[in-house]
């Protein structure tokens, strides 16, 4: 399962991407100072975008949180729930890593990145609790399936808003995406 992504874009083309939904970010605790992270793993603090009381807002927390029996919660599974009541994140991201068994001769498990077709930008749809967020989950699609039995929920630039208001059905946001709409490239081990 989804344990590590990165958004190595410039942070105004984030920005920028999401104020073509029509909506401005705010930024309570002012402009996030950071650079391009190529690997945000579990634990790191990284930038997401919530409803705040001024509208959407850009902040900064950990990823996962600490269920009740101790280990971080990081994924959370989406089929079968309403989040209507919940507090709504996007994470932005411009790729996601999966990892697949070690090849022969490596000890390392071989490591994939996914971007989304023709975008240099994609949502990643979560929740937040205690102060830090989890990424939501679904059933694989076709482009995920070959490498894991889950995958995190992706949406295109132009549906992050919906996610945050919930403008559509959830049905509509939280599913896997059509056939052809990940690119793939290994990443380790690398071809000599």
């Amino acid at each position: 399962m989804c344990n590590e992504y990165q958004l190595v874009l410039p942070f105004d083309d984030v920005i920028e991407e999401f104020n073509r939904t029509g909506s401005r970010l705010v930024f309570p605790g002012g402009m996030p100072n950071f650079g391009p992270m190529a690997g945000i793993r579990i634990g790191d603090r990284a930038p997401i975008i919530t409803l705040g009381p001024d509208g959407p807002q850009l902040v900064t927390t950990p990823w996962s949180w600490r269920s009740r029996n101790g280990p971080p919660v990081f994924n959370f599974r989406s089929d079968g729930r309403s989040f209507e009541g919940s507090e709504r994140c996007l994470v932005p991201a411009d790729g996601l890593f999966e990892f697949t068994a070690a090849e022969p001769g490596q000890k390392r498990k071989t490591k994939w990145r996914f971007t989304l077709e023709n975008e240099r930008l994609f949502w990643i749809a979560g929740i937040v609790k205690n102060g830090a967020f989890a990424l939501l989950t679904t059933e694989p699609g076709p482009d995920i399936q070959p490498y894991h039995d889950r995958q995190i929920v992706l949406l295109r630039p132009e549906e992050g808003a919906a996610w945050l208001r919930l403008d559509r059905p959830e049905r509509d946001l939280l599913r896997p995406l059509p056939k052809g709409s990940l690119a793939v490239e290994k990443m380790f081990p690398l071809a000599a």
